[in-house]
């Protein structure tokens, strides 16, 4: 194992986790990697750590160029474990290691390990001297927990990124000219969505300040590190953190007896019939993290759900749980479903839908099975609704 090198003495020393499957609910089909970041100076200094069980990887990438116990610094970034949970064995082989990262990051630190390791707690606009370079850091609460925070090195123009431009990949590539393009920028996308959306106004105070750097290079705390396609992902970010959907719609459903899937189709016709993408998104077949990368760029929400013992079916529900708490805003509902007697899902949906903050369509309800006359007429009487909206 060991370390690759960024530019002069600055080494990627993180880990590759090739069997990560999930990431608290969000499916990570290609795995993942914890990244940490080594530089060599007057002071040795340690960017981040990993997971706790990569521990010995990440020691024996760090010892491919220095001794471990020659560490002087650890930077922290961020507090999830992910990030930090090799922290109690590293600062039992570097016991007098100094520890930067922010207030919130010094609380959640001496909460989530209870030790009174030696703690400096950094503000905006801090500098830290390694020798001929410095760390300057930027905290950036909220982009995703409160304690998040980045670290700036001048003399190279690496922007240490923390969770910000991250992806989920596993591979042996670590920069982004070295893995097909498409791929890292839809991880990306899928990353955003899954995680970061939900604090688009703090995600555009981080890119004021990085619109003042001159970045050559960002080492996020997962996935490849960027080089050649950073104003393609900061063009993304600034797409994604202003709502900028698309004339594109995702319908969501889950069906009992294809009656609901068969009014998805029609609902589909119609958006077709005018020219707008589409994308299905069966529940059966497809997972929320998925159905989210391709809602993040949707003006479209179609969510639909026959009626079960007077309520929506599980996975929908779950689904509408997962969405509102990312939070998606200035959207367009559709809430639809075929029912036997009561009907309730559909006005459920449409709820749901009102308090995630969409401007609404009318309903679409059904009972029982949808003869072939009724489809085309949902998808002809949905057509006007949605060349109005355009």
């Amino acid at each position: 194992m060991k370390a690759v090198k960024i530019t002069d003495n600055v080494y990627w020393v993180g880990v590759i986790d090739w069997d990560l499957r999930n990431f608290h609910g969000y499916l990570t089909q290609r795995g993942s990697t914890y990244n940490a970041y080594l530089i060599i100076d007057e002071k040795i200094t340690l960017i981040d750590n990993v997971k706790y069980y990569l521990y010995d990887e990440m020691i024996e990438r760090i010892s491919s160029v220095i001794d471990p116990t020659k560490i002087d610094y650890i930077i922290q970034n961020h507090v999830e474990m992910d990030h930090s949970s090799s922290l109690p064995m590293l600062m039992k082989l570097i016991p007098n290691a100094k520890i930067y990262t922010s207030p919130n990051g010094e609380k959640g630190l001496r909460m989530h390990y209870k030790q009174d390791w030696n703690f400096h707690a950094v503000q905006s606009g801090e500098k830290l001297s390694l020798g001929k370079r410095s760390i300057q850091f930027v905290l950036t609460p909220m982009v995703h927990w409160p304690d998040n925070m980045v670290s700036w090195c001048e003399e190279d123009k690496i922007l240490f990124s923390n969770d910000a431009f991250g992806q989920h990949i596993a591979s042996s590539e670590r920069f982004d000219d070295e893995f097909p393009a498409n791929i890292v920028l839809e991880e990306a996308r899928k990353y955003y969505a899954n995680i970061v959306l939900p604090y688009g106004k703090q995600v555009q105070s981080v890119l004021k300040t990085a619109s003042t750097l001159d970045i050559k290079t960002i080492c996020p705390s997962h996935g490849l590190i960027w080089k050649k396609h950073i104003p393609e992902i900061i063009n993304e970010y600034v797409k994604w953190s202003s709502n900028q959907a698309e004339e594109k719609a995702v319908i969501i459903y889950d069906t009992m007896w294809k009656s609901t899937e068969k009014m998805a189709q029609a609902i589909r016709e119609a958006f077709e019939q005018i020219n707008i993408p589409v994308h299905m998104s069966n529940l059966q077949c497809n997972h929320i993290s998925d159905i989210m990368t391709e809602l993040i760029t949707a003006k479209y929400i179609c969510v639909g759900s026959p009626t079960l013992n007077n309520n929506i079916l599980p996975t929908v529900s779950a689904f509408l749980t997962y969405m509102k708490g990312l939070a998606p805003k200035d959207r367009y509902g559709l809430a639809f479903g075929s029912y036997g007697w009561g009907g309730q899902s559909i006005g459920i949906v449409d709820n749901i839908l009102k308090e995630c903050g969409f401007t609404t369509m009318d309903m679409i309800r059904l009972q029982y099975i949808p003869t072939t006359e009724q489809l085309n007429e949902i998808t002809q009487q949905l057509i006007p609704q949605i060349k109005e909206i355009m």
